[in-house]
């Protein structure tokens, strides 16, 4: 497969090389096009030593063979990584000022931006805009990872590593990524997870009250999507089913968008009955109204507060765990728990009981509500702390960090108890 690998003028440029390592040790001919600022952190040497390819950023080189037009029409697949925020805005406003940006207008196949700027960067109106405006274009725009940055700071803004880039990439093109990879950044290895299928749930179910109010939660999704992007280094083919988020599923899943307990519990059962691992990280609803009203509920003087009745949800996890043992399928099914405590007894105590009630092979642990500086612990944070509990007794596995690499523990405790495909 022929891959064009644009390179943007950012620190993490480094790492591009390690993502072309990746692509070309998969036995794909790849073309790095480096912008002139990249060329300040990543020499050209270096791009033409590890491609084997001629390495350049001027449309006016070979003129005679008019590669600003030749390279776009012949690759199958472009990836730009990492992808700063000046890159992004020259590929939304169609700019054609050297070769990438050439050969991106020119591009007919499918065409991935892996983000990597500061977070300011990443969160302004402007960035938020042009990436808006590539995704509507069916441009794919990873989600940047979250950690440490060039300095002191940490957030998202960092590039996803080269193992996801490569999955998403591979994904777009319909085909895997190579299992015999060097992968020493996956969760568990080199890609435990070849060959699973992973059904995964994130965000949070909103149940309908009038046309225009819904019973919600504080659900972001981040951690369901970073759970996806692990899944997917891992070497696992994902099907993502979301409700409300406040980011994008990630590139390279199955993703299936929902918005009531009911439509969750629909979908997932009908993609756990083939599934290797089932993990339900959505924050669902335990209640919905009783009747939902055809029309908006008015606050009226002359008339007495509404009385909003509601009816129990079902409980997708349970009936999933009794589905599974119907079938007598080896199936690994994962559960998580945001748990508070009180007065009579701990998050911890009250987590350890609902794995009883449910019978999910693993749960996942977080104490929610406000933290010491009075944001939330878990909801809406980039950050998060889990303890994951397994109903056979086995020992209890802490994490803490970013959610990403609280994902990358999860799946290695699940390709852990899976073992070989």
């Amino acid at each position: 497969m022929n891959i064009v690998l644009g390179v943007g003028g950012g620190i993490a440029a480094y790492k591009s090389a390690l993502l072309l390592r990746l692509f070309t040790e998969a036995g794909h001919r790849v073309t790095v096009i480096p912008t002139e600022a990249s060329t300040k952190f990543v020499g050209v040497a270096t791009w033409e030593a590890l491609s084997g390819q001629p390495v350049t950023n001027d449309v006016f080189d070979a003129v005679d063979q008019v590669n600003h037009v030749r390279i776009g029409h012949e690759a199958d697949l472009i990836v730009v990584a990492p992808a700063t925020a000046d890159l992004l805005a020259r590929a939304a406003g169609g700019q054609a000022n050297d070769l990438l940006t050439t050969t991106l207008l020119m591009a007919r196949g499918p065409v991935l931006f892996a983000p990597a700027m500061h977070t300011e960067m990443w969160r302004h109106a402007a960035t938020a805009a042009n990436v808006a405006t590539l995704r509507s274009r069916g441009v794919h725009v990873l989600e940047p990872a979250v950690g440490r940055l060039t300095g002191p700071d940490t957030g998202p803004g960092r590039l996803p590593d080269p193992e996801v880039i490569l999955a998403a990439a591979m994904e777009l093109v319909g085909s895997p990524a190579a299992p015999n990879t060097h992968d020493a950044g996956s969760p568990a290895g080199a890609r435990p997870l070849v060959g699973r299928q992973v059904v995964i749930t994130a965000g949070g179910t909103r149940e309908p009250l009038d046309p225009v109010r819904f019973l919600g939660n504080k659900s972001s999704g981040k951690q369901g999507v970073a759970l996806a992007e692990s899944a997917l280094a891992a070497g696992a083919e994902v099907t993502f089913i979301h409700g409300h988020m406040d980011v994008p599923a990630p590139a390279g899943v199955k993703a299936q968008s929902i918005e009531t307990a009911l439509e969750l519990r629909s979908a997932t059962l009908a993609a756990a009955a083939t599934a290797d691992v089932v993990i339900m990280a959505a924050a669902v609803a335990d209640f919905r109204p009783a009747t939902i009203s055809t029309g908006k509920i008015k606050k009226r003087d002359d008339v007495a507060d509404p009385v909003i009745k509601l009816v129990r949800n079902p409980d997708i996890l349970v009936e999933i765990v009794a589905h599974r043992a119907a079938q007598n399928r080896a199936q690994l099914i994962v559960g998580f728990a945001a748990e508070t405590g009180d007065s009579e007894s701990d998050a911890l105590s009250y987590a350890q009981a609902k794995l009883q009630r449910k019978g999910c092979d693993l749960l996942v642990v977080n104490e929610v509500g406000p933290g010491e500086s009075g944001t939330e612990k878990v909801f809406g944070q980039d950050g998060n702390r889990v303890e994951i509990l397994a109903l056979d007794g086995a020992g209890t596995v802490q994490a803490a960090g970013s959610k990403r690499e609280v994902a990358d523990a999860v799946v290695r405790v699940i390709a852990g108890r899976l073992g070989s495909p």
